[in-house]
């Protein structure tokens, strides 16, 4: 074919600039879009990068025709993008922005090479003009990359209500707040008119950095507020008592505690006995221990420590620990350890434990047990696999040995006298087939038993036979919903794993909100079995859980893209619950969630309930026994043993090369349900890749793009919803009634923990505590505890 005259100058190395990036982009789209046709995916990347290297060719051969031919198919992958991604900007922005610029350059090129060939002076005000539409556009689209992409939008004003004199909130006693888990407080002094001046007031440091080297160390902690003293413990199970006013340390007190991994303190326990006098204006001293904390150890004990002196509670088991290996038999080390908050239930103080998943059966018992809170005596035990079994078990025996475990926070009900139990699964996780009849009974559920006897009073289960790790991993919010005639519903608002939330009668476990039971598909793994259905919450929101499509693959450049996109057609993907098989399928959400520990906050005045996600896959196949190495002993990902049962099971993120998720975003939100009507209030991304990026290289550009989030929330009565347990290091408050992000504090390093506030007895000042010791991804650790308060006003 016989070469066309070429521009000269400038005209000629654009020129070349187009021809060569065109030709190495639509070799790599045309390749990997030859991979993808023949694992059944989309035809388009093969066409249109076999269309790319035909104009680059013709464009080399200074042939206007390759400039013609590439704006055709640039005019039809507007279309297709469309069709293919809808109108959502970001799977827009990653389809179109790379053809967007080889378009500009097309158009740049076009007049001189239309010229140089027809010999003429060349025209270059049309082409020109359509460059500029095409620089625009773009300049446009990386300024929308900046801008906060509402998913729900609020419709209707939410009303904020003044709190009452006398209903101001005095201290904060619990991790959730209360025991019913709402992480809301009836303060009003920090508003949505005044938090632009919110700064920080003093900043304390534990003194314990959780170390960044795969023992799992995080600090997780929300701190507890009684009177002038907050107290918080740390990833390695100490406690400091510091002045609310000023965060100078008052005590602080080392339980020695050593573990191997998995450490972290995300509450303490509180009692005061209030047949005593222990304000601080008395002139009396405070009995022994009549105010005492509850420390659970990374090494199972339960530590009683006087609120007051930091000294043990001596009267509380022996010299003020209880053991928590008594009666569980074999613990190696790691593998029993307490992690969540205990309950202070009236006079008992209740915990569970966090097992090791997935290293073999016959792990240590999930027992959850009740203490006195005086005197450290057993009150009940709740074995799940021998229900009979109320005390201590006998002589040479012990708690049934693997059993689902009660690792997250529990929540109580002191009118109907229940407490109410999230329940893991037995261990391990991807595969069940050695469970018993009452592992599966009682496996991923609620469970409400009697404060005073331990007793099940009912049961709800969330996943039946549990072979994704769906535990139940946040605390129950209990809320009392009204009903419309004046009264009102005692409800039990559970948030899952799967990104579905459960509504239940809390004094009697039936729905409140529609539960259905769907077909789910089987496995075929030998010596397993499926349930042939399982619980659909479908009268609350479904966030984070749709069934993905080849078309919801994402990535930051067309070549990530196509690589999730063939990823994705060589995986089995069958919703949410996908079972685990041979070969490699998706499971999303993935292990991690959905929701997790964190749970909920509430806003009773409007009965909205607000919820962070994340939404990242897990990519799994089961490993056979012969094949699975001795050392194995992926904690988080990797290849698993699971001792004790035919296979292993490998596990990995669904994540591109440049460890990016693979389906669209955002991979994090905050939500508001309304928990009248069931229904989204608004939706809105969480989170910016400033502090992280492709292959862990942080962006330092504020993207709002919605990153994963793991950590609890704060709602106030003022409007004001905290939040900083996001991937970048902030402290953010967001607009209860629309969403909207209307304040932020950059963090020296990110946080896992959940916001908490009070106002001073002292000074009458409201003050905003955050943790910060790191966020879950990042390498950068902290011993931060960070206060914030209005300015004082002169």
């Amino acid at each position: 074919m016989a070469f066309g005259s070429a521009p000269r100058g400038v005209p000629r190395l654009l020129q070349w600039l187009l021809v060569v990036l065109m030709a190495i982009i639509g070799l790599a789209i045309g390749g990997l879009g030859f991979k993808l046709a023949t694992v059944g995916g989309s035809w388009y990347f093969l066409i249109v990068g076999v269309v790319m290297l035909i104009s680059a060719g013709l464009i080399l051969m200074n042939r206007t025709s390759g400039i013609v031919l590439y704006a055709i198919a640039f005019i039809a992958s507007l279309f297709w993008a469309v069709s293919d991604a809808g109108w959502d900007f970001w799977p827009l922005f990653s389809r179109l922005f790379t053809l967007a610029v080889l378009a500009f350059l097309c158009a740049i090129v076009w007049p001189f090479l239309r010229a140089a060939n027809s010999h003429q002076p060349a025209n270059t005000k049309p082409a020109f003009a359509l460059a500029a539409v095409l620089a625009v556009v773009m300049l446009v689209s990386v300024g929308w990359m900046f801008k906060p992409q509402t998913l729900v939008a609020a419709n209707e004003p939410v009303p904020v209500k003044p709190v009452a004199p006398g209903e101001e909130q005095k201290n904060w006693e619990h991790w959730g707040n209360t025991t019913h888990g709402d992480r809301f407080a009836a303060l009003d002094q920090i508003n949505k008119q005044n938090i632009g001046e919110l700064k920080v007031a003093w900043t304390a440091h534990t003194g314990d950095i959780p170390v960044s080297n795969g023992s799992g160390a995080e600090d997780q902690n929300t701190p507890l507020q009684i009177g002038d003293t907050l107290f918080v413990c740390t990833p390695y199970s100490k406690v400091l008592a510091l002045d609310v006013d000023s965060g100078k340390e008052k005590w602080r007190y080392d339980s020695k505690a050593t573990a191997p991994n998995w450490q972290r303190c995300r509450g303490l326990g509180f009692f005061e006995d209030h047949s005593v006098v222990t304000t601080s204006q008395s002139d009396t001293p405070p009995a022994a221990c009549s105010r005492r904390l509850f420390l659970p150890t990374t090494d199972a004990r339960l530590i009683a420590i006087n609120a007051d002196t930091g000294k043990v509670c001596e009267d509380f088991g022996e010299h003020g620990v209880v053991d928590l290996s008594v009666g569980m038999g074999e613990i190696k080390p790691g593998y029993y350890q307490q992690t969540s908050t205990p309950l202070v239930a009236g006079n008992v103080v209740v915990v569970g434990g966090r097992v090791a998943d997935n290293f073999s059966t016959g792990e240590p018992p999930g027992v959850v047990r009740a203490y006195d809170v005086h005197t450290g005596k057993l009150a009940w035990a709740w074995d799940p696999g021998n229900p009979e079994l109320t005390g201590l078990p006998p002589e040479g025996q012990t708690y049934t040995r693997g059993t689902p475990n009660v690792w997250s926070a529990m929540s109580y009900d002191a009118k109907l006298n229940l407490i109410y139990l999230p329940t893991g699964n037995a261990t391990p996780d991807f595969y069940a087939g050695e469970r018993t009849a009452l592992d599966d009974k009682y496996s991923s559920s609620i469970v409400a038993v009697d404060a005073t006897t331990g007793q099940v009073r009912w049961h709800f289960q969330t996943t039946h036979h549990d072979l994704w790790d769906f535990d139940l991993p946040s605390q129950p919010l209990l809320y009392d919903l009204p009903d419309g005639k004046g009264g009102t519903t005692p409800v039990l608002v559970q948030t899952s794993k799967q990104g579905m939330i459960f509504m239940l009668n809390r004094e009697t476990g039936k729905p409140v909100a529609k539960v259905e039971e769907r077909p789910v598909p089987a496995g075929n793994i030998e010596g397993e079995r499926y349930s042939p259905t399982q619980p659909y919450s479908v009268g609350m929101p479904m966030i984070g859980n749709q069934t993905l499509t080849e078309s919801d693959m994402w990535g930051a450049t067309p070549v990530d893209l196509l690589l999730c996109r063939i990823q994705f057609k060589e995986m089995r993907h069958q919703g949410v619950f996908t079972p685990p098989g041979l070969d490699r399928s998706l499971q999303f959400p993935g292990s991690l969630g959905g929701m997790n520990w964190g749970s909920v906050s509430v806003d009773p005045n409007n009965g909205l309930m607000f919820v962070n996600d994340m939404r990242l896959g897990l990519a799994n196949y089961m490993v056979p026994r012969a094949n699975v190495a001795k050392n194995a002993s992926g904690i988080e990902m990797g290849i698993v043993p699971m001792d004790g049962t035919p296979f292993g099971a490998m596990r990995e993120r669904f994540l591109s090369p440049l460890g990016i998720p693979c389906q669209k975003p955002p991979f994090g939100t905050m939500s508001a349900v309304d928990l009248k009507s069931g229904k989204l209030v608004w939706q809105v991304p969480v989170g910016t890749v400033e502090d992280t990026g492709p292959l862990g290289i942080r962006m330092h550009m504020p993207i709002p793009i919605g990153m994963p989030t793991l950590g609890a929330s704060l709602s106030t009565q003022s409007g004001l919803l905290f939040f900083a347990g996001t991937q970048d290091f902030y402290l953010r408050a967001f607009d209860t009634a629309t969403g909207k992000e209307i304040w932020k504090d950059r963090l020296p390093v990110g946080s896992q923990s959940g916001p908490m506030t009070y106002v001073s007895p002292k000074t009458g000042k409201q003050y905003i505590i955050i943790n910060a010791g790191g966020a879950r991804q990042s390498p950068d650790r902290g011993d931060y505890i960070i206060a914030y308060a209005l300015p004082d006003k002169s």
